[in-house]
């Protein structure tokens, strides 16, 4: 401690008033040892006039919260996400009726969210998402009338919604996911009418969907999948004209899908799949840009419309459905098939491997493709896919759904149908420029992107088909996660590094993913690892530059973008952190990417499925290795964390190590021994 000031003022991560008391501590501009030797020694009935108490990431310097929290009567801001809290939340956090933002999220709080909570008047924030919080949502939560956000998702909670809850009125968004919430939605939701964004999904919630609830005309996302919801969708939805996103999967709903669904105009998404629906699918429905609606009762008289085709004056031209499957293809596949024999006979030389120019046409009405086995043409797609019928869809993404297409040669190949309906003439040649950048990445660990095909109103990326599916699906597999032994899994992890490596690092400009997550990572018949999906976001977003837009996958973004919209490279490292713990552990990781028992061992972690490697001392050193590289991935601060290329690189070089045996490396050991992996050089 000799190299730190004796002069408190001095200390960084500490902000004083005019009189010299203490109104902020910021742990993000301190470092570990000052807060561990100093900050520790300090009760809380020492900073009277504190404003702004912000501990994040593992630095809080108590186990649990402290009750003399209570003593800070002026605190405005209360952040302590991020660390290894345990124990209850003291009633004692009533008292700081000043308090405007209140963060305890991703720790391991466990008891019930205290009646005392109800006192704070003055909230605007309160996030205790990802802890172990049990018991019912605490009725005085209905006082708290100035709330903009409500987040208590991923925790045990349990009873009934409150109907306090639609007392809220100024609430923005309200996030009750992943708990064990009963009974019905209650009607008093209809009051919030400032509401955005509500997400109940994951719940034991039934009933029927409130028709007040269509009285939140603001809303621009609903997600209610995976609970027990049952009767009709309310007709009255047409009142969500904000509405971007709805989700109603897998519940119980029946009857028919409301036609006033397609009024509304700003919808890009629905999703119904899982549910009891009957009935035909209207028209205007069908213009939704991504309908979900498999798994149902739906009569077959619900195929998607085809596809307006311009002609050469690129006026539209309606013709009967059968028409357009029967008559269509084979006149434009004569049409194609002489234009390509004139151009072979003008041009005696191409070269096998260079990409076809693209073809453009007014405003990019037409297509664009690429000459993987010769030319192929839009309407070839759509007939491969029966105009993107439901029975080809492999599955969906945040970007779009994917689906199986065989082409006239019998080659398979996986056609990922993008979510975006913008025409001006700019965004499509960004499109086609990025396109055809994404489609020269060629690397052994990386989905190969064939080309692109742009319609009006219709977009797909073509790339190579991978037989396997995602690792995502494997590991929830019982008999398809055991075929994955250890060998294999570490395989998986040391591939997404070097394809990682490489778009960080080898390509100029660097690729920064967006989205790593399992559901991401494909495996070929082989069970050899892919990673898919690379510079979608950008692809979509050309002008979006280094800021994120699209947020990614659920319980795979770095903690950073929760308060930044600045995505580095780093982000896709801490993804890559989680798909590699979840590559060992079978599951994801959930609570122990942001609190972990010191008790828990390495072997106690490893998905039980497969048999303990504990006699195969390479394997052993392998997954501890790759273990030391996903919890310096984890790492909260960006710049704490390895360069992509510098995770790869130690992977390949295989250190000795000093204690091999699974069974005697603990979880907090790993978080500590992988400190040394800190980046050591840059790309």
């Amino acid at each position: 401690m000799a190299n730190y000031p004796s002069d408190h003022c001095k200390w960084t991560g500490i902000t004083y008033n005019s009189i010299g008391s203490i109104i902020e501590i910021n742990s993000s501009e301190m470092d570990n040892y000052f807060i561990e030797e100093e900050l520790r020694k300090f009760n809380f009935t020492c900073f009277p006039n504190l404003k702004s108490l912000e501990i994040r990431s593992s630095y809080f310097f108590y186990e649990s919260i402290p009750s003399e929290i209570g003593a800070l009567s002026k605190l405005q801001m209360l952040n302590l996400s991020s660390n290894y809290l345990i124990g209850a939340i003291p009633s004692e956090i009533g008292r700081l009726n000043h308090l405007i933002y209140l963060d305890l999220s991703r720790n391991n709080l466990n008891g019930s969210i205290p009646l005392e909570i109800g006192n704070l008047k003055v909230l605007h924030v309160v996030d205790l998402s990802y802890n172990n919080l049990a018991g019912p949502i605490p009725w005085t939560i209905g006082n708290l009338t100035n709330l903009k956000s409500l987040n208590l998702s991923a925790n045990q909670l349990s009873d009934l919604l409150p109907h306090q809850l639609g007392d809220l009125g100024n609430l923005d968004s309200l996030l009750l996911s992943s708990n064990n919430l009963i009974g019905p939605i209650p009607s008093t939701l209809g009051h919030l009418t400032n509401l955005t964004y509500l997400n109940l999904a994951y719940n034991q919630l039934n009933r029927s969907i409130p028709p007040e609830l269509m009285n939140c005309s603001k809303l621009h996302k609903l997600i209610l999948r995976n609970n027990r919801f049952s009767g009709s969708i309310p007709s009255t939805i047409v009142n969500l004209q904000e509405l971007g996103y709805l989700d109603l999967s897998h519940n119980f709903i029946s009857g028919k899908i409301p036609s006033q669904l397609g009024e509304i105009p700003r919808l890009y998404k629905v999703d119904l799949s899982m549910n009891n629906l009957t009935g035909t699918i209207s028209g205007p429905i069908r213009k939704v840009p991504d309908l979900i609606v498999s798994q149902n009762k739906l009569s077959s008289e619900n195929a998607p419309p085809p596809q307006e085709f311009k002609g050469n004056k690129g006026k539209p031209q309606k013709v009967p459905s059968r028409l357009v499957v029967i008559i269509l293809p084979i006149v434009l596949l004569l049409i194609l098939v002489c234009i390509f024999t004139f151009l072979c006979l003008r041009r005696p030389k191409v070269r096998k491997a260079k990409p076809t120019e693209t073809k453009k046409t007014r405003c990019g009405d037409e297509f664009s493709v690429w000459n993987y086995d010769g030319r192929i043409t839009f309407q070839e797609m759509i007939v491969a896919t029966e105009d993107f019928d439901i029975k080809y869809c492999i599955g969906t993404g945040g970007y779009g759904s994917v689906y199986r297409a065989q082409l006239p040669s019998g080659k398979k190949v996986a056609l990922k149908k993008l979510h975006h309906s913008e025409t001006e003439l700019a965004f499509l040649e960004s499109f086609q420029t990025e396109a055809h950048l994404l489609s020269q990445i060629r690397h052994r660990n990386i989905v190969k992107l064939y080309g692109f095909c742009l319609h009006k109103k219709c977009m797909f990326l073509i790339y190579k088909y991978m037989r396997r599916g995602s690792l995502f699906c494997i590991l929830r597999n019982d008999d398809e996660a055991i075929r994955l032994d250890w060998t294999k899994r570490v395989n998986i992890v040391k591939s997404m590094a070097h394809a990682l490596s490489y778009l960080h690092c080898d390509c100029i400009p660097s690729i920064v993913h967006r989205d790593i997550s399992s559901n991401n990572i494909l495996l070929n018949s082989k069970l050899e690892a892919f990673v898919a999906d690379f510079g979608v976001a950008r692809l979509l977003h050309s002008d979006s530059s280094n800021r994120t837009v699209v947020a990614g996958t659920h319980g795979y973004i770095a903690p950073e973008l929760a308060y930044t919209m600045v995505l580095t490279e780093k982000c896709d490292v801490y993804s890559f952190g989680v798909v590699a713990l979840e590559v060992l552990m079978g599951r994801h990781p959930g609570d122990l990417l942001s609190s972990v028992n010191p008790k828990i061992m390495l072997i106690d972690l490893l998905d039980q499925r497969v048999p303990s490697p504990i006699d195969d001392q390479t394997v052993i050193q392998d997954i501890i290795l790759v273990s030391k590289i996903a919890f310096a991935c984890l790492r909260s601060k960006p710049t704490s964390r390895p360069m992509q290329r510098v995770s790869q690189e130690f992977l390949v070089r295989k250190t000795a190590l000093e204690k091999p045996a699974l069974q005697e490396i603990s979880i907090s050991e790993l978080r500590n021994q992988g400190m040394y992996l800190i980046d050591q050089y840059d790309c």
